[in-house]
């Protein structure tokens, strides 16, 4: 009898080890689980991740909605595919969308997304900002050149962007000569005739007066070169004096007037209502941000 009370012993007393060593396996494993990941796991969680090039979206969400067929942005569409499939996710979009194209149903999708951010206006127009697809690539995809427009700042009396100042100063440095704003950024309402292209960021009016007409289509060149859709206008064309209008390619801040206006640009075309070809300088267009890569 003694000796089956010693083996049920020893047995209880292995089960109990067992137990024991079982619980701390377990509770190693669930704080562990609990823990916040280290640099190297949360590094390869993000490399698993597909990477949205800022700079090639916001530009797809520009030009693709004046396209006058589904021709995708050169570079944009893996960025862009990544966007859709996040909005779809979230139930904004349907599939037969999710295609690269940044098209009028993504800009209204992603619109919708701000809102439900809490955006309102000018911050829920469909153009994507930094802010906001940080959150909608929330464990979804990585952002690489994020671009943004800076403080804002007056000049010349005006409401402009860092950006916007930054684009201007290299292009006087260009031209050798300082160029005077007769309107900034930021003002809506402030002219009936720009047709609410200021009333975001990123666009300017130039004043042309004593300019001869070489030197305000060098001025409309300079302004090209570093990032602006830029044409000189006329009495002619509208009801104002002669001047230059520029609209910075890419300024997240852009009114939805303003981004039609650089979409437009990039298709060849004069930024106005009525769809005329581009009357300015034709140069290589590009971003300020590309500008900067070469110079």
């Amino acid at each position: 009898m003694a000796s089956v009370i010693k083996t049920r012993n020893t047995a209880t007393r292995l089960l109990t080890a067992v137990a024991v060593l079982s619980g701390l396996v377990l509770s190693a494993a669930q704080a562990h689980a609990a823990a916040p990941p280290s640099p190297d796991e949360a590094s390869a969680a993000a490399a698993a991740l597909p990477v949205v090039n800022m700079e090639a979206t916001v530009l797809a969400a520009q030009i693709d909605p004046r396209r006058a067929d589904s021709t995708q942005t050169p570079g944009a569409h893996d960025s862009v595919l990544a966007v859709e499939r996040a909005l779809q996710a979230r139930g904004l979009l349907d599939t037969r969308w999710v295609d690269g194209y940044f098209g009028t149903t993504t800009i209204s999708a992603y619109a919708a997304f701000q809102r439900s951010l809490g955006y309102s206006g000018l911050d829920a127009n469909g153009l994507p900002g930094t802010s906001s697809l940080t959150a909608l690539g929330q464990g979804r995809f990585t952002l690489t050149r994020q671009i943004g427009p800076g403080a804002k700042l007056r000049r010349d009396g005006y409401t402009v962007d860092t950006r916007t100042q930054n684009m201007l100063t290299e292009a006087e440095r260009i031209l050798g000569f300082a160029l005077t704003l007769d309107q900034g950024s930021y003002n809506p309402g402030g002219d009936p005739t720009s047709a609410g292209t200021h009333d975001g960021g990123g666009v300017v009016d130039i004043n042309v007066d004593g300019m001869t007409s070489t030197t305000r289509t060098a001025v409309a060149k300079a302004l090209r070169q570093v990032g602006f859709a830029a044409w000189v206008r006329n009495p002619t064309q509208g009801d104002w004096p002669w001047h230059i209008h520029a609209a910075a390619i890419s300024d997240t801040d852009l009114a939805t007037q303003a981004q039609n206006q650089t979409g437009d640009y990039y298709l060849g075309l004069n930024g106005l209502a009525n769809h005329a070809p581009d009357d300015g300088p034709r140069i290589p267009i590009q971003t300020w941000e590309e500008y900067r890569r070469t110079h």
